[in-house]
């Protein structure tokens, strides 16, 4: 489980931004929260903003760390490959500092569940600073399992196997994070970290590309499975019951390769034959979901974290709610998979789906700095609705002008 995501200097956020998924146990905690020793965590977690208020960047932070610490292994030979971070620019001094970005969270072994905290520092030219630390979860001190960089420019690989200490120094460049280097060379504490963020699903539903590539995925997966394919269809009927099944028609092509042309089948009124409609031309909604169900099925399973950033964008506010209570319910939820979204969907926040701590904003300020805040940092808080966020109580709206044309 996701419990908490630490960024700073990056893109619109100067400052450090802390994004906290859990909160100390209450009596009246939510059903739906998730258990971790002394805490609860959240199943979701919402972030509202202003279009330009900085919502993509902080999407996009956790997709640059994951993206590092997956592949900054290939990073530092002579090409000098490094995927630099972009700093806050408006500022002569951060426009030249290191970017952080650090995550805490929980992997579950049987009984026993134990709490990573991993962070990194990077800029251009290299990574400055790298740490690992970890605990049980009824503990409340970290045991090192690594740390390099620093002021004195520590190495520190005491918590790693010393057979497997050596291999990392000989082979580290200053580009590549431990934690990616350590995983491709099969070392333990480093791989169970490398397999998190792997696990972890990263969608941008505003993007075009995006329908692409889970449209592909979605392909491969069921082109050959008619049990995927009822699946599908019962997952459609969650919000559509008109789709009745799937024909693939497959097409040779001269160079060996296959095309397949899909189609949804649809009972014809007043009789028992099928109509035949291209999935090209269902709604953008349904192609939204039909894209949709092969993460949010492996986000289940895995019990990983699926971030995505726009999820109202191409569906209907009801189909949005449909999908928070799918990970708010224990029942189905049985994995403690996390969504972490951001929308413009205001609607849900007046259905009551979501709780006072799963609510965040970003807000950027004259200086063009993001900030990140909970609704629970709002005095005074104790019902609230759309109306209230669109009034401005809780910031993190557009202040809006008269559009003014050139005549």
């Amino acid at each position: 489980m996701l419990l908490q995501f630490n960024f700073k200097n990056f893109r619109s956020f100067k400052d450090e931004a802390i994004l906290d998924l859990t909160v100390q146990k209450k009596s009246d905690a939510s059903d739906s929260f998730f258990s971790l020793g002394n805490e609860s965590v959240l199943p979701v977690t919402a972030v509202y903003g202003a279009n330009a208020s900085g919502k993509s960047n902080l999407y996009q932070a956790f997709v640059y760390m994951s993206r590092y610490v997956i592949r900054s292994f290939m990073y530092g030979d002579e090409t000098n490959n490094v995927s630099a971070p972009t700093p806050f620019l408006f500022d002569n001094e951060s426009a030249k500092d290191d970017s952080s970005f650090e995550v805490y969270f929980s992997i579950a072994n049987g009984e026993s569940e134990t709490v990573y905290n991993y962070g990194f520092c990077v800029n251009r030219y290299k990574v400055t600073e790298e740490w690992l630390n970890k605990k049980d979860k009824d503990r409340d001190e970290y045991s090192l399992v690594f740390y390099r960089g620093g002021e004195q420019n520590e190495f520190d690989l005491s918590g790693i196997q010393e057979d497997s200490q050596q291999n990392i120094k000989v082979a580290l460049w200053d580009q590549v994070l431990i934690v990616s280097l350590g995983a491709k060379l099969k070392i333990a504490e480093c791989k169970e970290i490398r397999d998190w963020f792997l696990a972890n699903e990263l969608t941008d539903f505003a993007s075009p590309v995006t329908n692409i590539v889970m449209d592909t995925k979605v392909r491969a997966s069921f082109i050959e499975s008619k049990e995927e394919q009822k699946n599908i269809v019962d997952f459609l009927a969650s919000f559509d019951g008109h789709i009745k099944d799937f024909k693939i028609d497959v097409e040779e092509r001269g160079n060996g390769d296959k095309a397949y042309k899909i189609s949804t089948l649809h009972k014809k009124n007043n009789s028992s034959e099928m109509a035949e409609l291209p999935l090209r031309y269902e709604s953008a909604g349904t192609l939204m979901m039909f894209s949709l169900y092969p993460d949010l099925k492996e986000v289940l399973e895995k019990g990983s974290v699926f971030f995505i950033d726009e999820l109202n964008a191409r569906l209907h506010p009801l189909l949005v709610r449909n999908i928070l209570i799918t990970f708010k319910n224990p029942e189905i939820n049985v994995n403690r998979a996390q969504l972490v979204f951001t929308a413009h969907d205001t609607w849900q926040l007046a259905n009551h789906v979501l709780k006072k701590e799963e609510v965040w904003f970003v807000e950027k300020d004259k200086d063009g700095k993001s900030q990140l805040y909970s609704l629970v940092d709002i005095p005074d808080v104790v019902d609230f609705n759309q109306d209230d966020y669109l009034l401005g109580k809780f910031g993190a709206i557009p202040e809006l002008r008269r559009m003014e044309f050139n005549k």
